[in-house]
């Protein structure tokens, strides 16, 4: 048996706790090295002829805010532009995830826009800490822009759906839509498999989104009903609130009018897939209220192209495909809608109008993407293929 000396074992215990309490701060340092930045965004939500609701993400807690600018011509750094906080009731909101509404924006009007987020370290009774501040560069490149609807005439728009994070797809099928000439894109629900996390939301498909469009076009968000499983679910409203904050909603476009609805789940609230955690039903009945109204503003009434969009389309099945029959399908009928635009299916079919359904109802395929322009002869809706093959045409005289 060999003895090691008290000395010496002495000696590797100090040399053992050195090298533990070494490590901790030297990760505690590079956590308090890492600088606030951007972590993802900014995008465009909830665009009307008057607002947009601008989010992005940072990676460390702080405030936020946008600058905005008239596209004039003059540089950004001309001089100091309006700020909008991120703010409700009075007091800036401390978060990592920053939306800020913009309101009384002209229409048809072409705006700069620029965002900021300033650390804050610490909030002590009445005293707050900041750190350092991330932003959106203008000094080297262009600002970021968008223009609010509000022109009448010709427009064009895209919709995709059931990309579950296949991102090669969305970019494939949105790269051969030529987005320079899309006024905006429709997500039509099931983006991701479930809410799982903001980086799955992002990594998934938002990113690519952003990199492609989001950042100077609208998206308008059909949630589906992928998108409402998982612990992220709940907090989807967050990073893609509808207008006025609803995930069911209405917004025009030169001579038409969107009615976004929001599908819920496909199966019975009791499911054992749901555990427990759907009021759908419930929910279903509170669009159907909604939509009673909504029908009957001046905007949709005066429309010469009136257009839904749901995930799950109106047809027999399921029991999500029944409700929504039952509940939407009596008052868009005597509405006069023209035509609902779905998917769900994972196949692209076309169902014609009949005494039940009284409009078109396009279902579109995982693959595919609509193309569609309005004017004021005529409501185009073209599909094609990933290849850009085209695959089948509705039109609407």
């Amino acid at each position: 048996m060999i003895v090691i000396p008290q000395i010496l074992k002495a000696g590797k215990l100090r040399l053992v706790v050195s090298i533990i309490t070494g490590f901790f701060i030297i990760n505690a340092t590079g956590y308090a090295q890492e600088k606030i930045k951007i972590t993802h965004g900014p995008y465009l939500q909830a665009m009307t002829d008057s607002g947009v609701t601008i989010i992005w993400t940072t990676n460390r807690p702080a405030t936020g805010w946008v600058e905005l600018a008239p596209d004039d011509g003059s540089h950004f750094y001309q001089k100091e532009r309006i700020k909008y906080f991120d703010a409700e009731n009075g007091l800036k909101n401390v978060g990592t995830v920053h939306r800020v509404v913009l309101k009384e924006l002209r229409p048809d009007t072409r705006y700069r826009y620029r965002v900021y987020s300033q650390e804050v370290l610490k909030h002590e009774f009445v005293n707050v800490h900041y750190g350092d501040v991330a932003a959106t560069v203008v000094y080297r490149r262009q600002p970021l822009v968008f223009t609010t609807p509000g022109k009448p005439g010709p427009f064009e728009f895209a919709v995709v759906n059931d990309i579950h994070q296949r991102n090669e797809v969305m970019k494939q099928l949105l790269n051969q839509a030529d987005l320079s000439k899309m006024d905006f894109v429709v997500f039509n629900g099931d983006m991701i498999n479930a809410s799982m996390s903001e980086e799955q939301v992002f990594g998934g498909f938002m990113d690519s989104a952003i990199a492609l469009f989001a950042s100077e076009k609208p998206m308008y968000y059909a949630r589906g009903n992928h998108e409402t499983r998982g612990p992220f679910a709940s907090e989807f409203p967050k990073y893609f609130p509808g207008v006025g904050g609803r995930l069911y909603y209405m917004f025009t476009r030169g001579d038409a009018c969107f009615v976004v609805l929001d599908c819920g789940e496909d199966k019975p609230d009791s499911d054992i897939e749901y555990s427990g955690i759907t009021d759908m039903d419930a929910y279903r009945t509170e669009q159907a209220e909604w939509l009673k109204e909504a029908v009957q503003t001046e905007a949709f009434k005066k429309a010469k192209y009136k257009i839904a969009i749901s995930h799950i389309p109106p047809t027999d099945g399921w029991h999500g495909n029944v409700e929504i029959k039952k509940k939407w399908v009596p008052v868009l009928n005597e509405a006069g809608l023209h035509v609902f635009i779905a998917a769900h299916e994972h196949r692209h079919r076309m169902q014609k109008a009949d005494e039940a359904i009284r409009f078109p109802v396009i279902i579109n395929s995982n693959n595919n993407i609509i193309r569609a322009s309005i004017s004021e002869k005529e409501a185009r809706f073209r599909i094609f293929d990933a290849a850009g093959k085209l695959v089948d045409e509705l039109k609407l005289p």
